[in-house]
């Protein structure tokens, strides 16, 4: 056992013990130690099974564990010293990867075990772990000769480096402004929970007032509901000019130039592996086949909303005319659209807030998954995390063992990557001595820490955001897979993976579900039928343009990388996708790709439209709830066995066709959308 808590921990990661200082020296070692046992299988020559796969897969995982939680750490609780720590392991680890996958030894040893009479005698999931990987070596540049092999590895390097100093540019500029108020005038509108989030800001920096940040629940707060025009346009401003040459901090920490470099190495990787462009690259591994269908998709997509959107952009632009406003500026919409919803259905997010307190909202998310899936949830105090607001939870299955444990992080504050995210602290997978390794998860949000004495309450959006993260999180821990690359979400198509997140959503939305998540955080009374009508006759307010505004996002993305050529101009690309599908066009100040980072520093690089392409999956396995019972036992039971518990064991198709019978049908989509075209 080594004195480095990051190698070897027996069991949850040891956060209080974890130093920056640690970081580099395990990876290093562990780094070493995977090259050694490389070298040491090839030289026995002894390819089958257990001394190929699972002797590897050994060292992966001990090397993911270890960095996992330091990179998890660089996420949620950032300092300057953590940050460069982690982005130094990152060039070694591209390397090694690199490395490994173009390793024609290695890869030649994993296709005499896919030649071998052993190849029988594997499991399904097995097999497809075996041809994924040997797909992934020529991914990775097996086939190539030496300098473009070297040329492969260096660009690799170069990318993990430019993707982190992304995100840390645009965790950069959204900590580094803020705006103290001392005039509560200034802040008329501005929700009474909102505002006191931001007293107790200021008085954390021993300031008299208000400061405002760039946290995503304070900007939607402002947005939604300051009267202040011109507090709206400041706090717009800076939003939409984070990390660029632009707005308050132009330049400060700009990422136009590594837009640009990222792009052309893409590019240049898809090239030396003989595919046209980055975007052919990143579907080889994904449900759609070619950059035309994807493109094909979303086009129908928009063709089918876009005349809805323009409907309720004019029906916006209408009701602010009534108020006496003329122009609406794009700091206008939110406000507006959040007082035409008021206007239109008697109900705001703001007034649902003290219904959903976050513990009311845990447990009952708890409830419809148990009733759902047949499983319970245990909190445990004694366990080890990186914040005194973390909380951490067993799931406990049908025969009262263990299956799976989570870390829940649910507020946001300084030094923490804003978004929700699901991410694996270990994945389940068969051990050497035959035990199975339980899967634990971390699960992120950002949402608005408690305030003014009160407990945190969410919003609806921010109830659905937890259910999306949690949805993540179960296919993750509720899978059945013992084999590495396809236990969770691993090994599953990038554009299917957002099919039990954006599934289990639905159930913020039915009757019996508001019922078991909502609770009054004073008096405990569920939320009043009344509201509740209301709420539901809103779910599809602004759907449309909700549905254009992501396809703008997909096809921007999809386009830079299939077109891509030396000069791109990414802002002359979106503007003309904004033409094609968009009816909101913001200010030529707007930079918003400049902290896209599900792009550019994420796992969604010309993969962003697979928000909608799993979305037409998840609306259509839940229309089987709708016909059968929203917690129908069996069906329930049936959606965790075939498709939670495959993983990537099975093609997403056949498991999506296992489970409802057929192949998938947009029109769900559009009917809960409420599009009607």
């Amino acid at each position: 056992m080594s004195n480095n808590p990051l190698i070897d921990y027996p069991a949850l990661p040891p956060f209080s013990q974890i130093r920056p200082e640690h970081v580099l020296p395990a990876v290093e070692q562990l780094v070493a130690e995977g090259r050694a046992r490389i070298e040491q299988v090839l030289a026995e020559g002894n390819f089958d099974y257990d001394h190929l796969v699972q002797a590897l897969d050994q060292e992966d995982d001990r090397l993911g564990k270890a960095f996992g939680p330091a990179g998890h750490l660089n996420a949620v609780a950032q300092n300057e010293t953590l940050r460069n720590a982690y982005n130094s392991c990152l060039p070694l680890l591209s390397e090694y990867g690199t490395e490994v996958g173009q390793n024609t030894a290695l890869c030649a040893a994993y296709q005499a075990l896919r030649d071998s009479d052993q190849w029988a005698t594997l499991s399904e999931a097995q097999q497809k772990d075996i041809d994924n990987t040997l797909r992934d070596f020529r991914l990775s540049g097996v086939d190539l000769p030496e300098e473009k092999k070297t040329q492969y590895m260096e660009n690799s390097k170069r990318l993990s480096e430019l993707t982190s100093k992304f995100s840390d540019n645009a965790l950069d500029a959204t900590q580094a402004w803020s705006k103290h108020i001392t005039d509560e005038n200034e802040l008329d509108g501005l929700p009474e929970s909102a505002k006191a989030g931001a007293a107790d800001r200021a008085k954390a920096e021993d300031k008299e007032g208000w400061l405002l940040t760039l946290d995503a629940p304070v900007f939607i707060a402002v947005m939604s509901h300051c009267k202040n025009a011109e507090l709206r346009k400041e706090i717009y401003t800076a939003w939409t000019t984070k990390a660029s040459d632009q707005g308050p901090q132009a330049g400060q920490f700009d990422n136009a130039k590594i837009i640009d470099e990222i792009l052309a190495l893409r590019h240049q990787q898809a090239q030396l592996l003989g595919f046209a462009n980055y975007a052919e690259k990143s579907l080889a591994t994904k449900m759609a086949r070619d950059v035309s269908e994807v493109v094909q998709f979303l086009e129908d997509l928009a063709r089918r909303a876009k005349p809805q959107a323009e409907q309720e952009l004019a029906e916006l632009k209408a009701f602010a005319a009534e108020q006496g406003v003329g122009d609406l500026n794009p700091w206008d919409i939110g406000f507006w659209s959040e007082r035409l919803r008021e206007a239109r259905y008697d109900i705001s997010e703001e007034e649902l807030r003290p219904w959903f307190p976050a513990d009311t909202v845990i447990n009952g998310m708890f409830s419809v998954v148990g009733k759902l899936f047949g499983i319970q949830f245990k909190q445990r105090k004694d366990v080890d995390t990186w914040h005194e607001d973390v909380r951490f939870y067993e799931l406990v299955d049908d025969d009262g063992g263990v299956r799976a444990a989570f870390y829940l992080d649910m507020y946001a504050r300084t030094g923490k990557r804003g978004g929700a995210w699901m991410d694996d602290a270990r994945i389940r997978r068969r051990q050497p001595d035959g035990s199975v390794q339980t899967p634990v998860a971390y699960l992120t949000c950002n949402f608005a820490p408690p305030a003014g004495g009160k407990p945190g309450l969410l919003t609806h959006d921010e109830v659905v955001t937890l259910f999306h993260e949690f949805g993540h999180g179960l296919h993750h821990m509720l899978t059945e897979q013992d084999v590495s690359g396809i236990s969770g979400i691993n090994g599953v198509a990038w554009d299917a993976v957002e099919l039990p997140s954006q599934f289990l959503e639905n159930w913020c939305w039915t009757e019996e579900g508001i019922a078991l998540i909502s609770g009054h955080y004073q008096t405990g009374e569920p939320l009043p039928k009344e509201k509740l009508e209301k709420m539901l006759a809103a779910k599809n307010f602004q759907g449309a343009m909700q549905m254009v505004r992501q396809i703008e996002f997909s096809l921007f993305d999809m386009r830079i990388h299939a077109e891509y050529q030396p000069g791109l101009n990414i802002y002359q690309i979106l503007d003309e996708v904004r033409e094609q599908v968009a009816v909101i066009r913001p200010p030529s100040f707007n930079r918003f790709p400049n902290s896209f980072g599900h792009i550019f520093a994420g796992g969604y690089a010309a993969g962003y439209y697979s928000y909608k392409w799993a979305e037409v999956l998840s609306a259509d396995a839940y229309s089987r709830f709708e016909e059968e019972g929203e917690f129908n036992e069996e069906t329930g039971r049936a959606f965790r066995t075939e498709i939670l518990a495959k993983g990537g064991s099975r093609e997403p198709m056949e498991l999506f066709k296992a489970f409802r019978g057929r192949e998938p049908s947009v029109e769900p989509l559009l009917r809960h959308c409420g599009i009607n075209g």
